[in-house]
């Protein structure tokens, strides 16, 4: 039976976020800190534990099938991969920055100027796009120390909160992209493999929906029911069922949860009592 490899980053805030998606969609994986190559139990994958700048190579070279990685490296790498998936977690920004007690009036501001980044093939186009020539030096590792130590006038690099740039003396002046997670996959997988990425893609969507909705429970009089019935009708129509109280019933039913407190005023002006609000753990659609 054909598996499909998965390749997800060796440590950090993307694996932890990739291992939490997998264990929510009910796959068992191992701990990849002490081996490259991890089979899940349960379902038809293998976990490739990589670090983040190799997925995309072997994606495209067919050592995997599929990649969790952020957008700024698939970006950064040129390859031809297909998106999969916006998966919305490991949200970050690469921003250029520079040292802060200089001046910054603009995007010209880098015209000449030595930036040091990881991700210069991003920062290249940003720059050209805009009329900008500047020396991109391309580094590794800690890239916030450039300035302090002569390398560069000006840095581009992810940042999430901050505070690492505020350590190093420096300061965000331009975003050139926002990133977040992204599902990746080799556009030749064969059709048994496709077949295995769209079950997982089931449920991961399941999980997704049920974090967007709330399972409500109220009590309303009979009277309201149809005048409640048209504020929430859930994924087809509430389900009613009789309340041992005469004149009452209990209504079941799905909310988005951004929209419940909007509702909530409505359902108490037709007289629901009771009201629970209850998490859903998968919601198939």
């Amino acid at each position: 039976m054909e598996r499909l490899k998965i390749a997800i980053q060796k440590s950090g805030r993307l694996t932890e976020d990739s291992q939490n998606l997998f264990n929510e969609c009910s796959i068992e994986i191992q701990d990849g800190k002490r081996q490259l190559l991890a089979p899940s139990p349960n379902f038809p994958i293998d976990l490739l534990y990589l670090r983040d700048d190799d997925i995309p190579q072997y994606i495209e070279d067919a050592v995997a099938d599929v990649g969790i990685l952020g957008e700024n490296v698939w970006l950064e790498s040129q390859t031809q991969l297909r998106i999969v998936k916006r998966l919305g977690f490991s949200k970050c920004r690469l921003c250029l920055a520079i040292p802060r007690g200089e001046k910054y009036e603009g995007i010209d501001y880098f015209r000449g100027k030595r930036i040091a980044t990881t991700y210069p093939n991003i920062v290249k186009k940003f720059l050209l796009d805009r009329g900008i020539e500047a020396e991109i030096h391309e580094i590794s590792g800690s890239v916030e120390i450039a300035p302090n130590i002569g390398l560069a006038d000006a840095i581009c690099d992810i940042v999430s909160t901050g505070s690492t740039l505020m350590s190093n003396g420096l300061k965000e002046v331009e975003t050139v992209m926002r990133s977040e997670a992204l599902m990746v996959a080799n556009p030749n997988l064969s059709p048994e493999k496709e077949a295995i990425l769209q079950k997982l893609l089931f449920r991961i969507e399941a999980v997704e929906a049920a974090k967007r909705n709330k399972y409500i429970l109220l009590n309303v009089p009979n009277t309201e029911i149809e005048a409640i019935c048209n504020i929430l009708p859930g994924m087809k129509s509430p389900t009613v069922l009789p309340l041992a109280k005469e004149g009452w019933s209990s209504l079941h039913s799905v909310v988005n949860e951004e929209k419940f407190w909007e509702l909530i005023d409505n359902l108490k002006a037709h007289g629901a009592e009771g009201i629970l609000v209850v998490p859903i753990e998968k919601m198939i659609l």
